[in-house]
């Protein structure tokens, strides 16, 4: 019988500390998306974010100060108290979208492409050579 190899555990917690939480660092794709939705969640141009099944994120404190918008299939939870957007539930609520700035630790996936770089913030630039999606990139390309 072989043993299990451990999966690194990371932490994440909003602006303020009222919310934190634990995901396995082992997300299943990573992307920077660019429509106005996540422009308005995040207050930026874009939103880096990591997907992963939801069972494998864990809220270790403050459940009670979170604030959800949507509903059981897909909302997005803020910290009630500082408004940090920690994640979104999608895929009818079989997965979340970590937002990363909310990674205490540094997971080991980074971004691999921009997605709806067709509605993106006209004042903003995109400059690094990640490949770019007018809308959402196709399954083959995560």
């Amino acid at each position: 019988m072989s043993a299990t190899p451990s999966v690194r555990i990371v932490a994440g917690a909003c602006y303020c500390r009222a919310v934190r939480y634990e995901v396995a660092d082992a997300f299943d794709y990573a992307l920077n998306c660019h429509c106005s939705n996540c422009r308005r969640t995040t207050g930026s141009a874009f939103k880096p974010f990591a997907g992963i099944a939801r069972e494998k994120l864990n809220v270790i404190g403050g459940a009670d100060d979170l604030m959800i918008y949507g509903d059981a299939a897909a909302h997005n939870a803020h910290c009630r108290h500082c408004g940090s957007l920690l994640y979104s539930v999608v895929r009818d609520g079989a997965f979340v979208h970590v937002a990363m700035g909310t990674l205490c630790d540094a997971p080991a996936i980074r971004p691999s492409a921009h997605i709806f770089v067709g509605s993106k913030a006209p004042w903003h630039t995109i400059t690094d050579d990640l490949p770019q999606y007018q809308e959402h990139v196709t399954r083959s390309a995560e």
